[in-house]
């Protein structure tokens, strides 16, 4: 592991300096909005044709392996289901994508993007084109039933003429100067124009932060000291930006001035020769290195402030759903998870599961046939078994009360990890899932909480009601709440007290 560590480290300084594509929304999360609108939608007549027609590309597109198109076809079916007709500047501005060798951005550093394309749009465009480039910062939430605030500027960084028809072919560059931009998160807007008129536009939420050469340096120098408990913890940040500098994961994942702020207060901690996480209780992050990847994971933990090492405690490993992060269960379903945890006496472990949409392994089913999707559902499961893991080492966990939950995909994973594993639960918490029933027979002895609305758009209850029917059959202990009317998010918060409920009538 220190070898691993310290192997690590030096790959953080030895960034290669070529532009790479930063993360786009995943594919499977772009799938699962247009499904579940079209769920909503329930498009009729010509609509409908259109929409059959618009699937049968998609599938097309995605057996050819041609994922410009399928990023295309899916920004156009929502359009379409909204009732809005695809126009040659939606043609054109859904092609365009803006890239670099990094969204996390030193304002002192010169800063070179790129201007391209990710299909070939059918638009005919005559005459030059150029692009007008704006740092913005992003505009706040509307309200309900308000219109959308404006985007404020906070530097015009000018125009730049010659940008081609074809940018796949022929990317354009652009070299910017980001000097005075405070630190902060902010959207690089791209406005492709012609005579005048905005034809297209593109934009890159990008992170700003000064002094960034030297943080990173400090960091790295740091950490090569420190003990090895807290080392990836200290890394975690420099590792981080790299993955979202080549691509591998959303800015989104990353919050530059909390990650680092935190991985300076740990080297400056461990410098003084303290723990800082022995003893800790409340809300808070770990992160270890998942060695098959060689990234340094992340997950969120909460201990009871209650917390005794002398006595045994309930542990409740908490998997997100698509798109969502470690901090899903903390942050959303109006904060419950933690405010439970405390109040009943839980830990609580939320692991990444490698990357948003990683789907938390295949359990018992066929190998994914396509090997990228292979190892990063392998690498899924991998990261919350090992959280799990180290949870088990750093606490002392009660093996009669461990429970794995989850909501949409995390529930999904929940049905797929937990017959791999069928001795290790003391029950399991599903809501708004799917699963196989057949692999119900290896966790049989497990109770089942389980929750579905029964107008979920996004997985249809049908994915629940086939479970439970299984597990009526195999004499499982069960609960099944199905909720009239319920959506596929706003099913959870109001259940999460009964899901402890459950939890604390079960034990091994």
């Amino acid at each position: 592991m220190r070898r691993a560590l310290v192997a690590l480290l030096l790959a953080v300084s030895l960034l290669p300096r070529g532009a790479a594509p930063q993360a786009l929304t995943s594919l499977s999360s772009l799938r699962v909005r247009y499904n579940t609108q079209k769920a909503t939608v329930r498009p009729e007549g010509a609509l409908r044709e259109e929409i059959d027609q618009l699937d049968r590309e998609i599938a097309d597109a995605t057996r050819l392996g041609h994922t410009g198109d399928v990023r295309r076809l899916l920004a156009k079916g929502p359009v379409l289901l909204a009732g809005r007709p695809w126009t040659d500047s939606l043609e054109y501005s859904t092609s365009l994508v803006v890239r670099s060798d990094r969204v996390v951005v030193d304002p002192a550093r010169p800063w070179l993007v790129r201007l391209e394309q990710i299909y070939r749009p059918a638009v005919s465009l005559d005459g030059p084109l150029s692009a007008h480039v704006e740092i913005r910062r992003p505009p706040a939430p509307r309200g309900n039933g308000a219109s959308a605030p404006a985007a404020v500027t906070i530097k015009d960084l000018g125009s730049f003429e010659g940008v081609g028809r074809d940018l796949r072919e022929s990317p354009h560059p652009m070299d910017l100067d980001l000097t005075g931009v405070p630190d902060g998160t902010y959207q690089l807007a791209v406005v492709v124009q012609q005579a005048g008129h905005s034809v297209g536009a593109a934009a890159l939420t990008i992170a700003v932060r000064s002094g960034l050469d030297a943080l990173v340096a400090r960091l790295e120098h740091g950490a090569a000291s420190a003990p090895e408990s807290v080392r990836a913890d200290i890394l975690y940040p420099v590792d981080r930006m790299r993955q979202v500098n080549r691509g591998r994961l959303e800015l989104r994942t990353f919050d530059p001035a909390r990650d680092f702020a935190a991985a300076e207060e740990i080297l400056a901690a461990s410098a003084s020769g303290h723990d800082p996480f022995d003893g800790r209780t409340g809300d808070f992050k770990r992160h270890y290195l998942l060695e098959s990847a060689g990234e340094i994971m992340p997950y969120r933990m909460y201990v009871p402030t209650e917390y005794d090492p002398s006595r045994p405690i309930a542990l409740i490993v908490a998997l997100h759903g698509l798109g969502g992060t470690e901090d899903s269960f903390f942050t959303g379903y109006d904060g419950l998870v933690p405010l439970l945890a405390e109040e009943r006496g839980y830990l609580v472990a939320a692991p990444l599961g490698y990357r948003v949409d990683g789907s938390y392994g295949w359990g018992l089913a066929n190998l994914p046939a396509d090997p990228t999707t292979r190892q990063v559902q392998a690498r899924s499961e991998e990261d919350v078994m090992q959280v799990l893991e180290r949870v088990r080492e750093q606490y002392n966990v009660d093996p009669r009360r461990i429970y794995l939950m989850g909501h949409s995909m995390g529930a999904i994973g929940t049905w797929r990890i937990a017959p791999k594993y069928p001795d290790l639960w003391a029950a399991l918490g599903a809501f708004a899932g799917a699963g196989q029933p057949a692999t119900l027979e290896r966790i049989a002895g497990v109770p089942q909480f389980v929750v579905h609305g029964d107008a979920d758009p996004t997985v249809n209850v049908a994915g629940s009601r086939g479970m439970v029917a299984r597990m009526r059959e195999l004499g499982v202990t069960f609960e099944y709440i199905e909720v009239p009317g319920g959506g596929h998010s706003d099913v959870v918060a109001p259940n999460l007290a009964g899901m402890f409920d459950f939890f604390d009538a079960h034990r091994k």
